[in-house]
Order: C-alpha cells, then structure tokens, then sequence
C-alpha cells in the first residue's frame, strides 16, 4: 500500500491540532490575562529506500530517504503584553512587564496568574475570581472605607479611624527564567515545572519584574487579525492533504484496473 496515504493523514492530524489550537485562542480573545499559543510541528522519521542505479564505485551510497509524514513537535505559549484597560476598580490589578502573581491552590500548592481580577472573601482575604488567595496573604480590615495599591505593591486601606491611609501588606510578583515552561491548568492558572525553572519572587519594579497598574486589567494577547489568517492558512493545508489521499486513492485504482484487465 501507498504510503501516501499515511503520510497525508499524519498531515490531516496535524493540521487538526493546529486548528483547535487556533480555536482555543478565538475562544478566549475576552480572557483576562490570556497568553495565546501557537502549534509547532517536526517532520517523522525517514525510510531510507534503495536505487535502482545506485554507483558501485562508491560515490554515490545508492539510497534516498522518504519522509513518512509530520508531528506535533510541541504547543508553546506566548507571553507578550496584553493591552491593558481602565476599570475603574482598586481591586483590579495589570501587570505591566514580566511576571505573574502567585496564589495558593486548596491544596497548599502555588499556582501562578496574569489575571489580576481580585476580591475580598468572606474573610476578608483578598482573591481570585475563583477563591484563590493571594501569596503572601493581603487581610483587608473589615471597617475598611477605601483601598489602594501602588505600583509596587505596596496595599493601602484608610478606616474611619484613619486620617490618612496606612499600608497593611505587600504584594509581590514572580518570574521564570523560561515562562512558556510553565503547565497551563486553566482557570487563568499555570503551575511550576522542571522546564520553567524556580520561581523568583520580588517586588513589582525589582530585578526586571513589571510594576502594577490598579484599577485596570490586562487583555488577552490573542491577535484577531493573525489568527484568522492562520486558520485560513491551517484550511488549505488540510485541504491539500486530503486531496493527496484522493489522488492516492484515484492511483489504486487505476493500478487495480490493470491487474484485473
């Protein structure tokens, strides 16, 4: 049998691949803090076939190599700047430059976010949108009138006891050596891994670490215009392999035709 067959379907698969990683983009163009990702591909061994006419003297080794198709080599997470817009809420948080806030997950382990979208629990801890806490803990007093955070971190509240604001703790920031390392476990969460490297925590505007913009949000980074030119693009290759396998399959068929002549 053909080996084209298998070859274009590997490309069909990959090319499946590609498109719901273009998909899950689209789908998450109105995420806070979403980092798009894009498919990488490398191509599958090679089947080393002998010539007919190879040269005996030696010059020529008498073999060629055929490809047996394509693979998803990895899918890597891009990290660039998300436009950052005016909430108008104290407790919305952007980074600005690298980073990532960290939060306790209820099994005691760190996760890490771009989503600065925080609230006050029951608590008065403050958290994610999901009930996340904040590492290290904020605890918001609950006669708390106003709260404020500054580029640095630092989280200011000012009571009815207060004449002016007082600071009651600081928030910091983490970064990776390799960020697209990190695992994505959704929630707007990523979690540690061997590839990204230790976490090195500071605060905002330290050693390379991106300062905070209160009352504001950090988009998604997906490119509209760019993904809709890659999935036009992942359309025609897909389309090609199929009909690869049909111009295979139209082969068969006419050598089938001979043998039954």
């Amino acid at each position: 049998m053909m080996n084209s067959l298998w070859i274009s379907a590997t490309g069909m698969s990959a090319q499946q691949l590609n498109m719901d990683t273009i998909a899950n983009n689209l789908a998450n163009v109105n995420t806070t803090g979403f980092k798009s990702s894009r498919a990488q591909f490398a191509d599958i061994f090679y089947q080393q076939v002998q010539k007919d006419n190879a040269d005996v003297s030696g010059a020529d080794s008498g073999q060629v190599s055929v490809g047996l198709g394509s693979r998803n080599a990895a899918t890597v997470r891009m990290f660039s700047q998300g436009v950052v817009e005016n909430t108008g809420n104290p407790l919305d948080l952007a980074i600005q430059g690298d980073g990532f806030f960290q939060v306790m997950k209820p099994d005691g382990t760190a996760a890490y976010t771009r989503d600065g979208s925080f609230r006050v629990d029951s608590e008065g801890r403050l958290s994610t949108a999901q009930g996340y806490l904040v590492s290290p803990e904020i605890q918001i007093p609950a006669d708390t009138q106003s709260v404020s955070i500054g580029v640095d971190g630092t989280v200011s509240v000012q009571t009815a006891r207060d004449s002016a604001p007082r600071a009651i703790g600081q928030l910091e920031l983490c970064k990776f050596m390799n960020p697209a390392g990190l695992s994505s476990e959704g929630q707007n969460l990523f979690v540690a891994t061997p590839a990204a490297g230790d976490p090195m925590v500071n605060t905002p505007g330290q050693e390379g670490l991106g300062t905070l913009a209160s009352g504001s949000l950090e988009h998604s980074n997906v490119n509209l215009v760019q993904e809709m030119v890659n999935m036009i693009q992942t359309q025609r290759a897909y389309e090609i392999n199929t009909k690869a396998i049909q111009s295979t399959d139209q082969m068969m068929q006419m050598a089938n035709n001979l043998k039954h002549g």
